[in-house]
């Protein structure tokens, strides 16, 4: 176990290789004292190196608790090793280079490791300097030799420092690549999910809204006009057919993968805005629809996010605006395309829904939904922005602007000031009204 730290207690299941280590130093230093100057025969260790072998090895098993204190042991054992008489090589300093070493490994800084394994090969080179004679090309090469090996082994600890700190952070990158992926997911699945809702929240509110109108017409007119009832009920059969195969092909979405696939329709769009304007017209609500400038191609997320949200915004109007009329404009600009709903919001009821019943007062007293907070969250989500508020002339206004593709990537071409076919204004008054738009 590494302890950056400096030292610490030896980990279990370790004192196996503690000892095996200490042993084989041990037999080092003993090694180590058998050499002789004049490189004549190797005699059996004397006393002496046996005492310095002792006193350096058993320094070894506190390195980890103690470092500093078990470096200034073995360098001392080391630095006995003339006076004893014996020859000083790397080998009977053994312990001292295993503790330089292991300091390196687990020091606090760089610097200090630096230190520590410098002061030990300064104090070796020292020590074997002969005190008598002059310097020989041997002793001055024993003596180098002597001094580098223990700068050798705080290099090798120091590198293997860093290559377990480099594995450490390869780690702890693949740990936040998978957290990343992780969290990924998750919002990806929260986004679907929002996405989700907003579109059941404008299908259901829109369908809803124009079934309950259609059954105000029922009742309203069930005794006086029984043929107009019934035109109002199957008109409503029709409305909740609709509802349901939009919720179908919504809900087909949670499908598992293993599942049998929905059949897939073309999300809507304003292609589809001449349908959407048609059923809000068996609802009661007389809605004038008008253009400016040349219409293009908008992308299907752009084009998906415009339908939605004229859709909510004549919802609204139906549920709550007391009118019976509503005008829509749409202005084709080179980089973007406005949209804007708006009623009087107080003109005299133009059906019979508008008529003062209880599902009209109901309707009227309901809290505010979250239409208008799902229609700005289409508009940010494609680039666009959103504005709702009260005009001063009087009604409500809704007015967004979405951003359009480059001008060649435009396949549609319209009139600039035409109505859209399908409009449902009276011919003879569409230009009044078109007028009026704001």
């Amino acid at each position: 176990m590494t302890n950056t730290g400096g030292g610490g207690p030896i980990p279990r299941g370790t004192w196996w290789r503690e000892g095996a280590l200490t042993a084989t130093a041990f037999v080092l230093c003993l090694l180590g004292g058998m050499l002789q100057v004049d490189g004549s025969t190797p005699a059996p260790p004397p006393a002496a190196a046996y005492l310095i072998a002792v006193l350096s090895c058993a320094a070894l098993p506190l390195r980890r608790r103690v470092p500093l204190a078990a470096m200034a042991a073995t360098t001392a054992g080391g630095a006995l090793v003339p006076p004893a008489g014996l020859l000083l090589t790397p080998l009977i300093v053994a312990p001292a280079l295993i503790t330089a070493y292991s300091y390196s490994l687990t020091a606090r800084t760089e610097r200090r490791a630096a230190g520590a394994v410098s002061l030990i090969s300064a104090t070796l080179l020292v020590a074997s300097i002969p005190s008598s004679g002059a310097l020989s090309w041997q002793d001055a090469s024993r003596m180098g030799v002597v001094a580098a090996f223990p700068l050798m082994a705080g290099v090798l600890g120091y590198s293997v420092r860093n290559r377990r700190a480099y594995l450490a952070a390869v780690e702890e990158r693949a740990r936040r690549a998978e957290e990343s992926r992780d969290s990924e997911a998750l919002r990806r699945v929260a986004e679907e999910r929002v996405r989700i809702a907003r579109e059941l929240h404008d299908l259901v509110a829109h369908q809803i809204t124009l079934a309950n109108a259609q059954a105000t017409v029922a009742a309203h007119l069930f005794d006086t006009r029984p043929e107009q009832t019934r035109k109002s009920l199957k008109e409503l059969v029709e409305t909740t057919g609709d509802a349901l195969d939009d919720l179908r092909a919504t809900v087909g979405l949670l499908r598992q993968s293993g599942d049998t696939a929905a059949p897939a329709e073309p999300a809507p769009g304003l292609s589809r805005l001449p349908t959407l304007i048609e059923s809000f017209r068996r609802a009661g609500l007389e809605v004038s629809v008008h253009q400016e400038g040349t219409a293009r191609q908008l992308p299907p997320g752009v084009d998906l996010t415009a339908y939605r949200i004229v859709q909510e915004a004549l919802t609204n109007v139906t549920k709550h605006a007391g009118t019976g009329s509503a005008r829509v404009r749409l202005a084709w600009n080179r980089d973007r395309v406005t949209i804007t709903v708006a009623d009087d919001g107080g003109g005299a009821p133009t059906a019979p829904t508008a008529s003062t019943g209880p599902s009209t007062s109901t309707a009227a007293d309901r809290p505010p939904g979250y239409g208008l907070i799902g229609m700005r969250e289409r508009a940010t989500a494609v680039g666009g922005h959103l504005s709702a508020g009260r005009r001063p002339e009087g009604g409500f206004l809704v007015s967004t602007q979405l951003p359009l593709p480059s001008a060649r990537d435009s396949t549609r071409r319209t009139d600039g000031a035409t109505t859209i076919e399908g409009r449902m204004a009276d011919p003879a008054t569409g230009d009044k009204e078109a007028g009026d738009a704001p």
